[in-house]
């Protein structure tokens, strides 16, 4: 009797093993697949408790996603900064979801050189590369091939009080000629011109790009940090310059070296100063967001970086993308991430503005949204745009990014010359 038992124990416990088999087998074993449909792991950092648009949105795409294909999405979300933790430790294990987010330019520099992204070119050429903004996806491109696919975009504009220009019988300036006038009234009338908060450094660096841009182009600053150009180049110098020039002619509000951005924003909302520059980050304050006031709201307009010298594309912005998606090299189900990857940027776009106020890197028909005014005209100003360069710490790398902003607020305070504030930018860039 024990005999027997013991006999039909290890029966069953050999049928057990073999339908454990028979079930990893037509599973597809070390694909990500379940009964013969792929699961394509998908993490991302929009959590519902601080980011609810967006991770509504996010799971709508999914469900879209997976009606459409035989294709499963396991999701993973996580804070910010808990996901940038997660995504290093994961890339050291090698075990990067199937796709995942990430950030351009130097963000990707390590994933790149560790092969823990895989490039996503061949979804482009479809005419999917045609439907990016203008200089996206050259953020996320490495050694001419592209690593990210953006979903997001902020570019920076100047915007000012429309009241205030009323009372002065001013217009929004076409040319850096045109925007001393306007400093030269204001100031007359004792109305603060420009709110910057320079403590942060990135702020003035805005201001410094877009006077490179507009003098020189728009590779020249980007060639002098790729070292196919240097730094030294005559029209970064000059732009140098017209950055003291607006500090001489005290364009900023007072103090502005010490004041952080966020006092100089507060100063510019509570109208204490004409105008203010900012990315569309901030579109939000001037248009939907209900805790600033209306009168305020309806008050604020905004103009493209004027002209300068009678150069300048104005249709040449600065500005950057924020995340993107990439998809894993060492990903067991890649062609079905991809394939996720692609359809999620092409419904990310008009779902993004319109329902959660996210402009997407991704060509959009404002005029076919129903949309605050503002957001129409910049995503219009966003089909036209010509280029995008990158936030010059963006492009650097670390050291050299520290060395960026502690120059631009010496140049700021007048504590070094143009030709200095150059020359120890090629030197910094040089030694890396």
């Amino acid at each position: 009797m024990v005999k027997r038992k013991a006999v039909t124990s290890m029966v069953a416990i050999f049928m057990v093993l073999l339908l454990a088999v028979g079930c990893s087998n037509s599973s597809g074993d070390d694909t990500g697949s379940t009964e013969g449909t792929a699961t394509v792991d998908f993490m991302h950092l929009w959590p519902q408790g601080s980011s609810a648009e967006h991770y509504r949105i996010v799971n709508e795409i999914i469900a879209d996603f997976e009606e459409e294909n035989e294709i499963n999405i396991n999701l993973q979300v996580l804070s910010n900064e808990q996901y940038k933790d997660q995504i290093t430790i994961l890339s050291a294990s090698n075990e990067l979801p199937d796709v995942g987010m990430t950030w351009a330019a130097g963000y990707l520099d390590p994933f790149v050189e560790g092969n823990k992204f895989t490039p996503l070119d061949d979804l482009l050429g479809d005419g999917l590369r045609d439907e990016f903004v203008a200089g996206t996806l050259e953020a996320y491109e490495k050694d001419g091939q592209t690593y990210g696919l953006p979903l997001e975009l902020n570019t920076v504009y100047v915007y000012y009080n429309q009241a205030i220009f009323d009372e002065h019988n001013l217009t929004a300036p076409e040319t850096y000629e045109e925007l001393e006038q306007v400093v030269n009234t204001l100031n007359e009338n004792n109305v603060n011109p420009i709110a910057l908060g320079n403590r942060d450094r990135w702020t003035g660096s805005m201001w410094y790009m877009y006077f490179a841009d507009r003098i020189g182009g728009s590779d020249t600053l980007t060639s002098a940090i790729d070292r196919s150009g240097s730094f030294e180049d005559p029209a970064l110098v000059e732009a140098a310059a017209k950055v003291q020039e607006l500090v001489e002619n005290d364009s900023f509000i007072s103090g502005f070296n010490g004041l952080a951005d966020e006092e100089a924003k507060s100063m510019f909302m509570n109208e204490q100063a004409a105008m203010y520059m900012i990315a569309t980050w901030d579109l939000p304050n001037f248009t939907t967001n209900e805790d600033v006031p209306q009168e305020f709201r309806d008050s604020v307009g905004y103009f493209k970086f004027p002209t300068v010298d009678g150069v300048g594309d104005t249709n040449s912005f600065v500005g950057g993308p924020g995340v993107g998606l990439f998809v894993s090299e060492d990903s067991d189900v890649q062609e079905e991430a991809k394939q996720f990857a692609k359809y999620f940027v092409e419904q990310w776009g008009e779902r993004a503005v319109s329902e959660a106020g996210v402009l997407p890197a991704t060509i959009v028909d404002g005029d076919s949204l129903d949309l605050p005014d503002m957001y129409v005209e910049v995503l219009n100003d966003l089909n036209e745009a010509t280029n995008l360069t990158l936030y010059a710490d963006v492009q650097m790398s670390a050291a050299a990014a520290q060395t960026h902003l502690d120059l631009i607020q010496s140049l700021f305070g007048l504590q070094i010359t143009p030709e200095e504030f150059a020359e120890l930018h090629e030197r910094a860039l040089s030694e890396e």
